[in-house]
């Protein structure tokens, strides 16, 4: 790039939940909780995605530890499935596959796109050469596995960075992820319904053996098996909050079963830290088990809010927002930190950013500028393509559904 900027945003290592679904006909009541949209649930993941985007954009590996997203969102879209599945399962299964591919199929097409027009050829790809190359790119329109892209691609004094393909498909990681939950979730919770104990601890276990390097699965699968392993605690503690298990539990017991959880997973951490240190992402065991604890807890204290509360209620459209479209905003961040560059870039060329002094105090607020602009970017994004959430949800399209009525309109 041609500005001073020493920012370096790296492969993202975080793996967007899709809108809550419609109410099924014939629910089984969660425990103490009302009908209806749980604001609470809503609010965290909201939080949940504005970590993500925070994190990928200054790379804080501590951000893992102080809120471990993806967990919650495995745990959020959990508790969501097991509510839904009192329909029959073919029908739920394609429902939410339903939701998530239009607003993939729209991220795909920009991405292929622009590797394309950038000269890479996946027949030709040294690492997804020939025919398998072709083949892998299926994972762009159903994400069943790995998908394709070129590691370098451009130059790096290009518009953006020669690693921009690798950053731009690396939050795809997820949906392969929570596509794999949503079509096992009918056994998951069959499972789960005759023996909860041993389907909720289970993933941990498993975690023990493929996370920790006792069994190794090479290549892609093994990653895809690690992340299931990973996360199926925190998508079956979903069941368990909508089923009421958790509510069973004194809670003294198992807020000191947590914190015993979660001690162990930093003590596992501190002995294993990746190249980033404490990223929680680079050390499957301590993602776990710190996850499920801390997933545990917000979960045990979960109040039922139909309204957000006190100065909560100021950022109700915000939250109503983003889990309209936490698709699109999940899988178009990265794009968009990565476009806020040239953009900014442009400010070295003002007059006034001619002498050294400016200079130096526009690198060392680069990163704040790019967490500023990509906000607005995002809400371009949100009008530009986010109405494909509500086609895929079989919804009239809406440009910015915050929750908020126009003037003369009455609720029915």
């Amino acid at each position: 790039m041609t500005s001073g900027n020493t920012t370096s945003y790296g492969i993202p290592q975080q793996r967007t939940t899709e809108p809550a679904p419609a109410a099924p006909t014939a629910p089984t009541p969660e425990v103490g909780r009302k009908p209806g949209r749980d604001r609470y649930l809503d609010l965290l993941r909201s939080i949940a995605l504005v970590r993500v985007v925070v994190y990928h954009l200054f790379g804080w590996a501590w951000l893992t530890v102080l809120f471990p997203s993806m967990g919650v969102m495995f745990a959020l879209a959990g508790s969501l499935m097991a509510r839904s599945l009192n329909r029959p399962a073919l029908g739920v299964i394609r429902s939410r596959v339903r939701r998530l591919l239009p607003p993939l199929w729209a991220f795909s097409a920009v991405a292929l796109a622009l590797m394309f027009a950038g000269g890479w050829n996946p027949v030709k790809d040294p690492d997804h050469g020939g025919t398998w190359g072709l083949v892998d790119l299926v994972n762009y329109v159903i994400p069943i596995g790995a998908p394709p892209f070129p590691w370098h691609i451009g130059s790096k004094s290009g518009l953006l960075e020669d690693t921009w393909a690798v950053q731009a498909a690396g939050p795809l990681w997820y949906l392969r992820a929570y596509l794999w939950f949503v079509v096992a979730s009918p056994l998951l919770l069959w499972a789960f319904r005759r023996a909860p104990w041993p389907t909720l601890l289970a993933p941990l276990g498993l975690t023990a053996i493929v996370g920790t390097g006792l069994v190794t699965i090479p290549g892609e699968t093994g990653n895809a098996v690690t992340d299931f392993a990973v996360y199926g605690g925190c998508w079956v503690l979903g069941f368990a909050h909508h089923e009421g298990l958790l509510t069973k539990i004194p809670r003294y017991a198992a807020v000191s079963g947590c914190f015993l959880l979660m001690a162990f997973g930093l003590w596992w951490a501190s002995g294993h830290l990746g190249p980033d240190g404490w990223d929680l992402n680079d050390i499957p065991l301590a993602q776990a088990t710190w996850s499920f604890g801390f997933v545990v807890i917000l979960l045990l204290y979960s109040p039922s809010w139909q309204e957000l509360p006190g100065r909560l209620a100021k950022w109700d459209k915000l939250v109503t927002l983003s889990n309209n479209r936490a698709v699109t905003i999940y899988l178009w961040h990265n794009f968009l930190i990565m476009a806020t560059v040239p953009i900014l870039d442009l400010l070295y060329e003002l007059p006034f950013m001619q002498g050294d002094s400016a200079v130096a105090a526009l690198d060392a607020t680069y990163t704040i500028w790019m967490f500023c602009l990509v906000w607005p970017l995002i809400g371009l994004v949100i009008l530009a393509v986010g109405w494909i959430e509500d086609l895929a949800a079989k919804r009239g399209p809406r440009l910015w559904p915050n929750g908020a009525r126009k003037r003369g309109t009455r609720a029915r």
